[in-house]
């Protein structure tokens, strides 16, 4: 008796509805009954966001790109003053050296023949040393008679003197030098300034 009531349950011919007509309705899009109205976004929609989506993955793509391009350019400028300056070191260990020498040749200026040799040994020398650093973009600053330029001079004291105008560099006391145009040390100089008002 129980197995013909779930029988009974079972057959959609029993509740007034054969199994060809439930199929029918099915394959014509009508929904279960009971089932939810689902619907998607719309084809316009679903075009918009992909084209949103599109613009926004070409911009990150750009910007990638042109963040390549700065940190290709920054590597290679930093490799370029790394190899521009790399001697600056070196340079400024070598500086003494022709100071002195320099040095010497004023002190025996002027001095009789017996040191002559010598003196021809240090000018060749310093000559030799001035040819090297030169080879190497390194020149010397020696700024006497011009303005005071307080980017490559350094004034270690000022002068009244009213014969040039004020601001002149009337001695320098140690030359400056530069390596590829960057200041590796500054020239000492000294410095004139007008007159006091007697």
């Amino acid at each position: 008796m129980a197995e013909q009531d779930s029988k009974q349950d079972k057959d959609p011919a029993i509740d007034g509805e054969s199994p060809e007509v439930a199929e029918d309705q099915l394959a014509a899009g009508e929904q279960a009954p009971g089932a939810e109205d689902d619907e998607g976004p719309t084809e316009e929609e679903l075009v918009q966001k992909l084209e949103e989506d599109l613009l926004a993955a070409r911009d990150a793509v750009l910007r990638a790109q042109a963040d390549a391009q700065n940190a290709r350019r920054r590597a290679e400028q930093d490799v370029e003053k790394a190899r521009k300056f790399a001697l600056e070191g070196f340079c400024k260990e070598l500086l003494p050296v022709v100071d002195n020498l320099e040095r010497a040749l004023e002190v025996t200026a002027g001095h009789d023949e017996s040191v002559k040799p010598i003196v021809d040994g240090v000018e060749l020398t310093l000559k030799s040393f001035q040819d090297a650093l030169r080879k190497y973009n390194i020149e010397a600053v020696d700024p006497q008679g011009e303005p005071f330029d307080p980017q490559l001079h350094q004034a270690m004291s000022m002068v009244e003197n009213a014969e040039v105008e004020p601001n002149t560099v009337i001695a320098v006391m140690q030359k400056g030098y530069t390596l590829n145009q960057r200041l590796v040390r500054p020239a000492m100089v000294m410095v004139s300034k007008a007159p006091a008002a007697s």
